[in-house]
C-alpha cells in the first residue's frame, strides 16, 4: 500500500474536508469517514455502524482501511494527525472511490448520489499539480468531459453495485436507476416490493408476532443491520413502549412464505 499524506484541507462546492493521497495506490485520493460524516450531515457514530455492520463487502486496502489496525505506520498517522478522538475510539477509517461508492449503497438516498457526484468530479478525479508552489488547475475543457463523463459513470457504478448485489429486486432497482442515469427514463420495470411487519404476518399465519420473530432468527432470515436480502429489510420504526425509533425488520412475501413453511412442519 502507498503512505498516506494529507495534501491539505480541500473545498468543494460547500463542503470543507481533509484531503488524503495515497493509501490505495499512487496519487490515489481517500476521505475520512469523519469527513464524510459532516459532508452528508450524518453523525460519526452512525457512518462506523454501518460500515461495522456491512464490513464484509468492503475489501481491506481497496475500499476501506482502519488507521486503527495492527500496522504501526497507519496508527502514527492517525496519531500525528489527530484523528483518535479518544481511548475509546475503535475504528479510524478511510475509504477510496471505490469504497466511498459501497457506503452510497447502504446510505441509499437522493442526497448522497448527488453530493457523489460533485466529490468525484472535483476531488477524486483531480491530481495535484507536478510542478512546486503551482496550485492544482483543471482547465475549462477538462471540466467539461468531467461534467459529460459524469452521468455515465455514475451508471457504471450503479451498474457493478447492481451485478455484486444479491437481493434480485435490490438489483432491478439499481439497473433501472442506472438506466435512468443515462437515458433520463425508467427505461427497466422495477417490482414494487410490498413489506410486512412481524405483526402482520404472525395475522395471516394465525401465530404471535414474538414467534414470527423467533423463527426468522432460526432460519436466518434476517440481513445484517441495516441491510436488506429476498426475505426482507430493516427499516427505523417507533417503539410501542417509547418515543424511540428501534430497527425493525420487515418481510417481503419470500420472508412470509418462509415462516409459513416453518409453522406448517
Amino acid at each position: 500500500m502507498e503512505a498516506l499524506k494529507v495534501i491539505g484541507q480541500e473545498k468543494i462546492g460547500k463542503f470543507k474536508f481533509t484531503g488524503i493521497e495515497g493509501g490505495f495506490g499512487e496519487g490515489k485520493k481517500a476521505m475520512l469517514v469523519r469527513d464524510i460524516a459532516l459532508i452528508h450531515g450524518k453523525q460519526l457514530r452512525q457512518i462506523n455502524e454501518a460500515i461495522t455492520n456491512n464490513i464484509k463487502r468492503f475489501k481491506e486496502g481497496i475500499d476501506i482501511i482502519d488507521l486503527l489496525n495492527r500496522s504501526d505506520r497507519f496508527r502514527n498517522f492517525a496519531k500525528e494527525n489527530g484523528l483518535i478522538g479518544s481511548n475509546r475510539t475503535q475504528h479510524v477509517y478511510l475509504l477510496s472511490e471505490r469504497g466511498y461508492a459501497k457506503l452510497l449503497k447502504i446510505m441509499d438516498d437522493d442526497k448522497a448520489w448527488d453530493i457523489y457526484d460533485e466529490l468525484v468530479d472535483n476531488y477524486f478525479n483531480m491530481r495535484i499539480a507536478i510542478k512546486k508552489n503551482q496550485p492544482a488547475l483543471v482547465s475549462q475543457e477538462r471540466l467539461k468531459i468531467m461534467k459529460d463523463n459524469s452521468a455515465t459513470r455514475k451508471a457504471n457504478m450503479l451498474y457493478k453495485i447492481a451485478m455484486a448485489t444479491e437481493s434480485n429486486s435490490s438489483k432491478q432497482a439499481l439497473l433501472a436507476k442506472a438506466a435512468e442515469t443515462i437515458t433520463g427514463e425508467m427505461t427497466i420495470p422495477v417490482m414494487k416490493i410490498k413489506y410486512y411487519s412481524a405483526g402482520e404476518v404472525g395475522k395471516k399465519l394465525g401465530i404471535s408476532a414474538q414467534k414470527v420473530g423467533r423463527m426468522a432468527n432460526k432460519l436466518g432470515l434476517k440481513a445484517n443491520q441495516p441491510g436488506q436480502n429476498k426475505y426482507g429489510r430493516w427499516a427505523n420504526s417507533k417503539s410501542q413502549y417509547s418515543d424511540k425509533e428501534v430497527p425493525q425488520w420487515l418481510y417481503t412475501d419470500a420472508g412470509m412464505k418462509a415462516v409459513k413453511k416453518e409453522v406448517e412442519k
